[in-house]
C-alpha cells in the first residue's frame, strides 16, 4: 500500500509518496502521537478553563463576602456610635441629677451623709465572666441604670421629706392676716371697751379700712364660717398638728365650711360685726384648743 500526500509549497504542487512497511509505521506513529498531543492539549485547555471559571466564581463569592463583612462592620460601628451617644447622654443626666440632688440637700439642710450624691451608690454581687465588648457595654449600661435608680430613690425620699416639711410649714400659722394695717390691741389682760373691767384679751386686733381682704395665715380646712357670739361673722380654720386660727368681726365671709384654703388665700372682708368698736379683725391662734399669743406667729418667718 502506498500513501500519497499532495500539497503546495510556495505555490508549487508537491507530491509525496510513502511506500513500504517501515515508512508507513513511522507515519502512523507520528499521526497517532499528533492526535494524542492534540487530545491532551484539548483536555488540558478544558480542565484549565474549568478551573479558571471556578476561580472566577470563588473570587466573586469572596468579593460578596467582603462586601457583607464591610456592611456588617459599618452597621456595628453605627450601633456602637449610637450606643456610645446614649451612654454619654445617660452619664450627663446622672451628672445633672447628682448636682441637683446636692443643691436640694443643701437648701433643705438635710444630712449630706444620708443623701450622698458625691459618691457612687453602694451595690455589689458575684463577678460574672467577661464575654467581650458587648459585655463591657452591658456592664456600663447596668452601672448607669443602677446609679439612676439609686438617685431616683434618693430624690423620691428627698421629695417626701421636703413635701412633709413644706406641709408642716404651710400648716403652721405665720405672718399677718392682712397686708396693710396696724395692731390696735395685743394679747393679754386689758380694759374691756364695753364693760370697763379688766379682762383677758385672747387674740390680736388688726385695724384697717372696712372691706380690707383678710387672708389665711396657713393652709387648712374651714371648720366655721358664720355668725358666732362675740365674734360677729367668724371664720375658723383647722391647720392640723393641733393648730387652729380664728378671724372675727368680718363684714363678709368668702369661704364655706369644708373648703380647703392655702396660705394667703382671701377668706373674708374686714368689718365691725359682733362686739366691735370699729373695722378690724380679731385674730386668734389656738394650739390644742387653747388660745396662745399670736404675736410670735405673726413675727415668725414663713
Amino acid at each position: 500500500m502506498n500513501i500519497i500526500l499532495v500539497g503546495k509549497i510556495k505555490g508549487k504542487p508537491v507530491r509525496c509518496q510513502i511506500g513500504g512497511r517501515g515508512p508507513m509505521l513511522a507515519c502512523f506513529s507520528g499521526m497517532l502521537v499528533l492526535a494524542l498531543a492534540i487530545a491532551g492539549i484539548g483536555y488540558w485547555l478544558g480542565t484549565t478553563q474549568g478551573k479558571i471559571m471556578q476561580l472566577a466564581q470563588l473570587e466573586q463569592e469572596i468579593r460578596q463576602q467582603k462586601k457583607m463583612i464591610e456592611e456588617a462592620r459599618a452597621a456595628a460601628r453605627s450601633d456602637l456610635d449610637a450606643l456610645a451617644s446614649r451612654i454619654g447622654s445617660m452619664q450627663a443626666n446622672v451628672t445633672r441629677v447628682n448636682a441637683l440632688g446636692k443643691v436640694v440637700v443643701k437648701l433643705a439642710r438635710l444630712d449630706a451623709r444620708e443623701f450622698d450624691f458625691d459618691n457612687e451608690p453602694a451595690y455589689g454581687g458575684p463577678q460574672t465572666p467577661d464575654t467581650g465588648v458587648a459585655m463591657q457595654f452591658d456592664e456600663v449600661l447596668h452601672d448607669l441604670d443602677q446609679q439612676l435608680q439609686s438617685r431616683t430613690e434618693q430624690l423620691t425620699v428627698l421629695q417626701d421629706v421636703l413635701m412633709s416639711k413644706m406641709l408642716q410649714l404651710e400648716s403652721k400659722p405665720t405672718g399677718r392676716p392682712i397686708d396693710k394695717g396696724w395692731i390696735s390691741s395685743y394679747y393679754g389682760k386689758r380694759t374691756d371697751p364695753f364693760s370697763g373691767k379688766l379682762e383677758m384679751h385672747k387674740g390680736l386686733d388688726f385695724a384697717s379700712r372696712a372691706g380690707t381682704p383678710v387672708k389665711a395665715v396657713a393652709s387648712g380646712v374651714v371648720t366655721w364660717a358664720g355668725k358666732r357670739y362675740g365674734y360677729g361673722n367668724l371664720v375658723e380654720i383647722n391647720h392640723g398638728n393641733g393648730y387652729t386660727t380664728r378671724y372675727g368681726h368680718n363684714e363678709k365671709i368668702l369661704v364655706e365650711v369644708g373648703d380647703a384654703v392655702k396660705k394667703g388665700d382671701p377668706i373674708s372682708l374686714m368689718g365691725s360685726t359682733g362686739r366691735s368698736t370699729g373695722p378690724h379683725v380679731h385674730f386668734e391662734v389656738l394650739l390644742r384648743d387653747r388660745q396662745v399669743d399670736p404675736l410670735r406667729f405673726v413675727q415668725a418667718r414663713s
